[in-house]
């Protein structure tokens, strides 16, 4: 495994070729105040070669402003050069044996780099990059420029490399290695917003579309990711791919294989491409002649192109296939379809037809048509999509895994559909990512991974990350790498220095966008459309849910903002696309509907601020529409004008909310509610409890005093006992914004605490005739069952328990739980490993369950109660047709419950799961007695990913997500105190 191994030691110490250097005996000088070097490729062969060789001048030149000389005439070459060119080229033979690794000879995509000293009288020292084939030479030049500092960045994301005078290179021979998935590339898709207009009227406006100049950057891309395939633009706003010459040539001269999505048969584009008023109908019972015409012409025309076929048929445009009725008429039509599909492609391209690369990939209809028995022959390779929100629908068998044509994947980091589009920013959780694509991997899908992109901004990291995997998994096997891999990225772009604190912003900005994308924060839906709603976060319980997230971003807004100010100049418009933009966007989509919601219930308690909220609500439209601007038309002098859109789709979740605030009528003008409380009645003299307090959770509560007139109020705060402690002993609030309410922290201070078990006290809160009274309890005593106990504790009705944190597991050799770290909203997850094709003899018995592995999660409750344990995991899909998606629950010893969260199609459950990044199910207890419990969850199926388990013991509160509850301040105020509640 040494040649990942080399290429992320590379980015560890990418330091070093940010820095003048001074040469050596052990270094291959580029560019010296000695040495200049001279760049040859093989005349004649490869148009890449060529290109990757002007290139690598124009990375030098980039970095240290000195661009060399590239040539085919090597007759009079001296000092030091590179060769560029295919291994068996004349041009590498020249320089004997040693000029390139014989273990690459007849490999797919390999390249060595040969530090050769004094090879001829007149040259001193030379590099020799040969590749297997013309990719991976390309592959090796372009590995050059990323050692002195050119990321495949440089231009997509303004990613400008560090001046240096000096250029040098260790002289370090390499060889990679095969990549891990043959076919790997990305989808460019809904480009309705951004590539395509911004293509149009910036970029590429003589076209006036994504054309051969647009293509030529992304093929670039391309290949300095180290990838190979493209599945063209496809949507109504863009012509088809072969409607430009351009576009094929440039496919030819980069070496990128062109396929097609799973709607596009044959490389055929069918909404630009099938006319229907002269074609008729895309429908082959009725209409076999034109479409059998219309796809062997198109055959006819790329015979001679890379290409990867698409099989099968559907509709015109990502729709269920015309025509047929039943299932009984559908297999058997399909079957004919595809046969005569590979006739044509036996006819036109390659009569041995296991050598023309196709595919068919069972996405939405087409996996039950692939289930009701179609026989796909086996030299195709399967590809198996993700349900459009990252999770893989299914990988093959066993038997499946034999057919030689093998699997794929095709993944979305962006989506247009039901239940709800994310084509704005670009959240894709990394260790998401790489839980799906190693599963994949495990399971065999080997053969072609394919990212649907959407636009390319603003997925770049997402793009980074699916291409780093596909060349080389190796690293990716082991999940911590997902954080680590995320700042070595980073690092090529903005140094060492600042990449730690980069990287730590976006990993908090992916967590909470697991939680909730920005998209969905509006609780509507797609396809049908459906109004926006209220959140699901809880106001007045757990701390004010709402208002942690609320604070969670403000505390990332400002690490954003800090980082900034240590951002050098060249840098910034890289930190605007990759950072600044996507942080302050979901941000903003947040507040706007967070404060919406706060304005409407805060209005229900008639407070004066609910204006306020409504007013900071309807700023975050403008802020945002303010950053898209700043985008478009200032950022890069212009260069992205029209690549981003605040409103795709014209959504409802991306229109302002319309306020019609409740107004609360004869209440005092000054109020007190205490956490648990959402209404104020209108008496002036008030007895109210705060939640419950105990010394094994050391809870915090809130009680938020407020007007509801316009008026100044000053107040009072004051504790009966010295053991209770309040975050403020006295204030006045006035009528102006949010300084009509603030929120008053309530703890206890143990260590003066009674040892007892019902400590009570109060808290009066007074402001003239207005005086509230906050009964206080709180549980101190010595409890002998907890001195020593290892395990969660009650607090206020429930418990919150992350599926991690668990008191005790107890695995197998050949089976077991696994925690993968950074997977899930609080950052650890627990999976049922290993990932297997088949399972073992007895291994899903679900009579046998006891036997099986489990995972134990002591718990204390004070009282008795019904209790209701709900059990959340991923919503991922069974590995593949030989599994479900189960486990088993038991409390205390007892009988064991099964349940499976496997969904069919496009549920209701399906989308509320795929939207929260969630499956729930619930194990009712009818009396659960005091004292102490033991939950214990069975595996029974592999895959299984469990995230948190929440035990409701009548509390009565709604929440969202998985109550992760971030930590108060010291001073027990919000972070963004200033903004919110103060």
């Amino acid at each position: 495994m040494k040649q990942r191994q080399f290429k992320f030691i590379r980015i560890d110490i990418l330091i070093i070729f940010c820095l003048p250097v001074l040469a050596n005996a052990q270094q291959f000088e580029l560019v010296t105040a000695q040495n200049n070097v001279t760049i040859y490729y093989q005349q004649g062969e490869f148009k890449l070669d060529s290109i990757a060789a002007h290139l690598l001048a124009s990375d030098i030149e980039l970095v240290s402003g000195y661009h060399p000389k590239v040539s085919t005439d090597i007759s009079n070459a001296k000092g030091n050069i590179i060769i560029i060119g295919k291994y068996d080229s004349q041009l590498v033979k020249n320089f004997g044996n040693n000029a390139s690794d014989s273990a690459i000879v007849g490999k797919w995509e390999c390249y060595s780099l040969r530090f050769l000293s004094k090879p001829s009288a007149n040259i001193a020292n030379a590099l020799v990059i040969a590749g297997s084939d013309a990719r991976g030479t390309a592959y090796g030049v372009f590995s050059v420029s990323g050692k002195i500092g050119v990321t495949p960045w440089y231009w997509w994301a303004d990613a400008t490399p560090k001046t240096q005078k000096s250029l040098a290179l260790d002289r370090q021979d390499f060889t990679s290695k095969t990549p891990s998935v043959r076919f790997r590339g990305i989808f460019i898709n809904d480009e309705d917003w951004g590539l395509q207009p911004w293509a149009a009227k910036t970029f590429e406006p003589d076209t006036k579309d994504i054309g051969p100049k647009t293509y030529a950057k992304v093929f670039e891309l391309l290949l300095r990711l180290k990838a190979n395939l493209i599945w063209p633009a496809m949507h109504p706003s863009t012509k088809a791919f072969y409607h430009y010459p351009g576009n094929i040539k440039a496919a030819e001269d980069y070496q990128i294989v062109v396929g097609s999505s799973h709607a596009e048969p044959m490389l055929r584009n069918n909404v630009s491409e099938w006319n229907q008023k002269e074609m008729g109908h895309f429908n082959y019972l009725t209409n076999k002649k034109k479409v059998d015409e219309y796809w062997e012409s198109r055959i006819k025309e790329s015979s001679k192109i890379n290409g990867i076929y698409t099989t099968g048929m559907r509709g015109i445009h990502d729709g269920a296939m015309e025509g047929v009725k039943t299932m009984a008429e559908t297999v058997p039509l399909m079957d004919t379809i595809i046969r005569v599909q590979r006739d044509m492609l036996k006819k036109y391209v390659n009569a041995e037809i296991t050598k023309v690369p196709q595919v068919f990939t069972p996405y939405k209809e087409v996996l039950e048509i692939y289930d009701a028995g179609l026989r796909v022959p086996e030299d195709i390779t399967l590809v198996w999509p993700d349900d459009n929100y990252g999770y893989i629908q299914r990988l093959s068998n066993a038997e499946e895994n034999r057919r030689p044509g093998g699997s794929g994947v095709y993944y979305h980091a962006s989506y247009w559909g039901r239940p709800h589009d994310y084509l704005w920013l670009n959240t894709t959780h990394p260790a998401h990512l790489r839980e799906e694509m190693t599963k994949a991997f495990t399971l065999n899908a080997r053969q072609l991974w394919v990212l649907n992109v959407g636009d390319i901004k603003p997925a770049e990291y997402a793009t980074q990350l699916f291409m780093d995997m596909a060349y080389d998994i190796e690293p990716f096997e082991k999940p911590a790498f997902s954080k680590a891999h995320l700042q070595k990225w980073l690092s090529t772009i903005f140094g060492d220095k600042q990449s730690v604190s980069v990287a730590q912003s976006l990993w908090k900005y992916y967590d909470l966008a697991f939680e909730r994308k920005p998209e969905y924060m509006g609780w509507s839906r797609t396809e049908p459309t459906t109004g926006i709603d209220f959140t699901q976060y809880n106001h007045t319980y757990y701390n004010d849910q709402a208002q942690l997230r609320i604070d969670a971003y403000d505390r990332l807004l400002a690490q954003v903002k800090n980082i900034g100010t240590n951002i050098q100049a060249k840098d910034k418009d890289a930190f605007y696309e990759l950072v600044e933009y996507p942080v302050k966007g979901a941000a903003l989509i947040n507040k706007k509907f967070l404060f919406r919601d706060k304005a409407y219930i805060y209005g229900k308690q008639g407070r004066l601020s609910s204006a306020h909220y409504a007013s900071l609500s309807g700023g975050t439209q403008e802020e945002i529409a303010s950053e898209t601007l700043y985008y478009n038309r200032k950022l890069a002098n212009g260069k992205w004008k029209g690549m981003m859109d605040m409103f795709p789709r014209k959504l409802p979740v991306f229109n302002l909310p319309v306020f019609d605030l409740p107004v609360k009528k004869n209440l005092p003008a000054f109020c007190a509610l205490p956490e648990g409380y959402s209404h104020v009645d209108s008496t002036s003299a008030h007895d109210l409890k705060l939640l419950e307090f105990n010394k094994w959770n050391k809870q915090r509560y809130f009680i938020d005093v407020f007007l509801t007139q316009p008026l100044k109020k000053a107040f009072t705060v004051k504790a009966s006992e010295k053991w209770i402690v309040i975050s403020s002993s006295h204030g006045e609030l006035t009528p102006d914004g949010l300084n009509s309410q603030q929120r008053i922290w309530v703890e206890i201070d143990w260590n003066k605490a009674p040892v007892q078990k019902s400590l009570k006290g109060n808290i009066i809160v007074e402001s003239g005739d207005d005086q509230y009274i906050f009964d206080v309890i709180a549980n101190n005593a010595n409890v002998k069952e907890l001195e020593n106990f290892k395990g969660h504790v009650e607090t206020a009705h429930y418990l919150s328990i992350d599926a991690a944190d668990y008191s005790a597991v107890r695995n197998m050799n050949s089976r077991h739980w696994n925690v993968i770290e950074g997977l899930g909203s609080n950052g650890k997850s627990l999976e049922a490993l290993p990932l297997v094709e088949k399972a073992a003899e007895g291994d899903l018995d679900t009579l046998k369950v006891k036997s099986n592995p489990a995972v134990e999660y002591n718990f204390y409750v004070f009282g008795h109660s019904p209790a209701d344990i709900t059990i959340s995991s991923l919503p991922t899909y069974p590995l593949n047709k030989n599994f479900e998606l189960r486990y088993g629950v038991s409390i205390d010893g007892g009988p064991i419950t099964i349940f499976n969260f496997r969904t069919f199609g496009r549920s209701d459950e399906w989308k509320k799961n795929v939207l929260s990044n969630s499956a729930k199910r619930t194990f009712k207890v009818p009396n659960l007695k005091p004292g102490k419990h033991k939950l214990e969850i069975y595996m029974i199926d592999p895959g299984v990913i469990l995230t948190h388990i929440f035990i409701d013991l009548s509390v009565a509160q709604p929440f969202y997500g998985s109550l992760s509850l971030n930590p108060i301040n010291t001073d027990m105020k919000p972070a963004s105190v200033s903004k919110s509640v103060k």
